[in-house]
């Protein structure tokens, strides 16, 4: 009997790309048939075939408070009641914007926009209309949207400029772009010796989480911070994913470190199209409409997504907040770990405020080669097995997964447990 998931990828395939408005859903690393989802709450979602799952996605980060939170519906609901858009200011977008710089003391000023990819499209163009510089510096494994000159895969060299890595990105704008080595400081001090008065901006996930989460070496953002310094280029910190999930004060609360940019998403709009970038007063001021670097966009700042927001970054302040998520996501990883090392698979994880990266390989990545070490093959079947008892973990091995505060020691316990059989079966 064909179920009601596989009807629905089978009819979505006729009109929709690969039957997905975003790759990784269609499941193509992992295989198989991507569940429809039809409704969740808290912790949980379920699909429809009405199967339930725990959910460690969480819509890739947004849902720190988990599915269908009571307050985020009840506010999205009454802004909805007073209309949809307006294409005009709104009383919420100022108060989002003051909320967000009390929250990052590295932010002076903002910009309201509807999406990560837009958000950092925007932040590197701002950057090099701030340096009249063209040349952009990013990190293999490091994913910051699909502008095109994010789109850029490392060159045959060290220092050589970037290939594109999807088809429609001309080689003439991938050749602004330098991909280096994440965690490699010696590369980019060595890029900023060779080119250094090109360079508008180093662009960074802090904590990279598109290639599975890779936590940075100190000494890695330390000097980015210092060489950009020294060189007057723009230290851009891509906190889409890691904003608010790792800690109060994103990521670069955790590190200390003061990017001269920051782009955020996910967390901020709690889960409706909603992302930011913001930063020095200097640099934010080139921005159009009182400076000469154009942007704009007709649904930013959306009365619906920042009512959603808003719930969600108030919810946040609420004392022990990032103490539970931490808590419970460590109960995660390490309960993995101990699970995988009992049955002699060689595998490792770790967890950094409401994000965690799972490994097949005996310790956990540094940097893109060494993500590329882990067994693929036996990724796939750990997520099947786990998929097919009710748990649903990122439908890749290179993407990190994400929980809520809606999940309990009870959720994660069961998780676990789950766990123990797949690893015996592995």
């Amino acid at each position: 009997m064909t179920s009601r998931n596989q009807s629905l990828f089978e009819a979505a395939q006729r009109h929709i790309p690969g039957g997905v408005n975003s790759p990784v859903r269609a499941f193509g690393s992992v295989g198989g048939i991507p569940p429809f989802f039809a409704g969740g709450k808290g912790p949980w979602a379920w699909d429809a075939d009405g199967k339930r799952y725990l959910d460690y996605v969480c819509s890739w980060g947004p849902l720190i408070l988990g599915h269908a939170h009571p307050e985020t519906v009840e506010a999205v609901q009454e802004a909805a009641s007073r209309g949809l858009s307006f294409g005009a200011p709104t009383e919420g977008e100022v108060e989002l914007a003051d909320l967000l710089c009390d929250l990052l003391p590295s932010v002076d000023m903002v910009r309201l926009v509807s999406s990560g990819t837009e958000a950092t499209m925007s932040a590197i163009r701002l950057a090099r209309g701030h340096t009249g510089r063209d040349l952009l510096v990013k990190f293999e494994g490091c994913y910051h949207g699909h502008s095109d000159s994010l789109l850029v895969k490392a060159g045959s060299g060290m220092l050589t400029f970037g290939n594109p890595s999807s088809g429609g990105v001309p080689a003439d704008v991938a050749k602004h772009t330098l991909v280096l080595d994440y965690n490699d400081p010696q590369q980019l001090a060595d890029a900023f010796a060779t080119r250094g008065q090109e360079i508008a901006a180093v662009i960074v996930e802090p904590v990279a989480g598109n290639m599975n989460l890779v936590a940075p070496k100190p000494e890695f953002l330390k000097a980015a911070r210092e060489l950009c310094t020294r060189h007057g280029a723009v230290l851009i910190f891509d906190e889409v994913m890691t904003g608010f999930r790792v800690g109060p004060q994103c990521a670069q609360g955790l590190f200390g470190i003061t990017p001269d940019l920051t782009t955020l998403g996910k967390v901020i709009g709690g889960g409706m199209p909603l992302a930011a970038f913001g930063g020095k007063r200097e640099i934010m001021e080139k921005i159009a409409p009182l400076g000469p670097v154009y942007q704009a966009g007709t649904l930013s700042g959306n009365p619906v997504a920042v009512a959603a927001g808003l719930v969600t970054l108030k919810a946040t302040r609420a004392p022990g907040f990032y103490q539970t998520l931490s808590t419970r996501t460590r109960q995660l990883t390490d309960g993995l770990t101990a699970a995988a090392q009992k049955h002699g698979i060689p595998f490792s994880a770790q967890a950094m405020g409401g994000m965690f990266g799972l490994y097949f390989r005996a310790a956990p990545p540094t940097s893109y080669s060494e993500v590329m070490e882990c067994d693929k093959e036996r990724f796939n079947r750990f997520f099947h097995t786990m998929l097919d008892a009710g748990h649903y973990f990122a439908p890749s091995t290179y993407e990190a997964g994400f929980v809520s505060v809606a999940h309990s020691e009870a959720d994660v316990a069961s998780t676990l447990a789950a766990a123990e059989k797949a690893f015996a079966a592995l």
